[in-house]
């Protein structure tokens, strides 16, 4: 059913400029926190608001508000931002009607929640006593709709279920911090695999290991998958990069640059945040954006699109009511066929990567990145013998993939948004401090 709210806007604002684009967001969330074995908050956040592109005297403007009794001072607050707004080089979306529904899955109670909880607590306590346990729960609904004056209304309702179970554990001067996370839409959340997750990765930085600086082979978890390589993909294949020049992927659509093994796509029809359609009103695709080493295409919002000369290809997301730019519903890698037990026991001797500190260091222009390890550890003649501590991995992608040795064969949820395996390179750069 549509907004009246919506209608409302577009119908002043249009009565007022050229071109008009109403986005409409309502949100609501229910985090259940706990923190340090005890339970910290649980509280419901709704909110709703708005957001206003329009084009007057060819000039974009834009305002938003989470205010909706005074829509006029919306529209002449865009109005007022077109007045010395960018140039209007695209068109906002036109003749699209979808539609599409929530997940049917129904989320445990609250209370069930909180014992569920409490239970984890208690089974990590009961591994070790000296760790501060934290868990989290959070179920978000989310409602998008968006109309322009060029007949487009489009409208979804989304649902995402999360946890988070984590634990420090401090000795002296030793600070180590293990988490793992499971989201969601239309099923239940693993618990029991976060809790075996966690309280494994504790048994193995139960011993200390160290390592020489120097090349390794260096197997990334998916975790690591998607921290790293993931988040400069997402950098290096956006449309806006590729504009700019600032790029390596620049001018390189239909040149092999990886291993032939090696496939990145994005299937927006699957998956936690899966959406028919983008935060402009465009249809969402899937796409293939390196396949089997080939640079394929990049993707795009309309405003990069004009300026790159083709058309959105269904990415132009916000973060909350602010304007759209180029973002992808999915970040997947095709899988390969070999065990992460296999792979690991290849390893003569290396180092397995799976939680970094903060986003890491990279030279993009050169397809360069260089993390420091929050949680590794050492291999030894294809066993785990224990955390490394003090230590970076650095290394060119290119150069990386030509060193591929394998692709896991189990893809897993990253958050909501990556779908990653586990990969093994046969050689990178191991910087530690003895």
């Amino acid at each position: 059913m549509k907004n009246p709210i919506l209608d409302q806007l577009l119908q002043l604002a249009t009565q007022k400029a050229d071109a008009v684009e109403v986005y409409y967001l309502s949100s609501q969330n229910t985090p259940i926190e706990f923190e340090n074995n005890r339970l910290k908050s649980l509280q419901t956040k709704a909110k709703q608001g708005v957001a206003l592109r329009l084009i007057h005297q060819g000039r974009l403007g834009f305002a938003s508000s989470t205010d909706l009794t005074r829509l006029e001072d919306l529209v002449e607050a865009a109005l007022q931002t077109a007045e010395i707004g960018a140039i209007a080089e695209f068109e906002f979306a036109s003749n699209l009607h979808l539609h599409s529904d929530t997940s049917s899955y129904t989320p445990p109670t609250t209370q069930e929640l909180v014992e569920t909880g409490k239970n984890l607590i208690e089974q990590v306590i009961n591994y070790n006593p000296e760790i501060l346990v934290s868990v989290g729960f959070n179920l978000s609904r989310e409602q998008v709709q968006i109309a322009t004056n060029q007949d487009v209304y489009a409208e979804r309702s989304s649902q995402l279920f999360s946890a988070y179970l984590s634990g420090n554990l401090v000795k002296g001067e030793d600070f180590l911090a293990i988490g793992c996370y499971d989201v969601a839409s239309d099923r239940s959340l693993e618990t029991e695999r976060l809790l075996e997750e966690v309280i494994q990765k504790y048994r193995l930085a139960e011993q200390q290991a160290t390592i020489q600086s120097g090349s390794f082979p260096v197997f990334f978890t998916p975790q690591a998958v998607a921290r790293i390589l993931g988040g400069l993909f997402r950098t290096i294949l956006s449309g806006q990069t590729i504009v700019q020049k600032s790029s390596p992927l620049a001018d390189k659509v239909g040149e092999t640059l990886f291993d032939s093994r090696f496939s990145l796509y994005e299937d927006p029809n699957f998956g936690p945040s899966a959406c028919s359609f983008d935060d402009e009103g465009t249809p969402t695709t899937a796409k293939k954006y390196i396949d089997h080493g080939t640079v394929n295409q990049f993707y795009w919002d309309r405003q990069w699109g004009s300026r790159g000369q083709i058309s959105s290809t269904g990415n132009g997301f916000r973060g909350g009511l602010s304007r759209p730019s180029p973002s992808l519903v999915n970040l997947c890698i095709q899988p390969g066929k070999t065990s992460t037990e296999d792979l690991i026991s290849s390893i003569d001797e290396g180092l397995i990567v799976d939680q970094v500190l903060g986003a890491g260091q990279s030279n993009q222009l050169a397809g360069e990145f260089s993390v420091n390890l929050d949680l590794g550890y050492k291999v030894e003649q294809g066993k785990i013998v224990g955390r490394v501590k003090n230590t970076m991995v650095a290394g060119n992608i290119f150069e990386a993939f030509k060193q591929l040795v394998d692709l896991g064969n189990q893809p897993q949820w990253v958050g909501s948004s990556s779908y990653v395996p586990s990969l093994l390179f046969q050689q990178l750069g191991v910087v530690a401090k003895q």
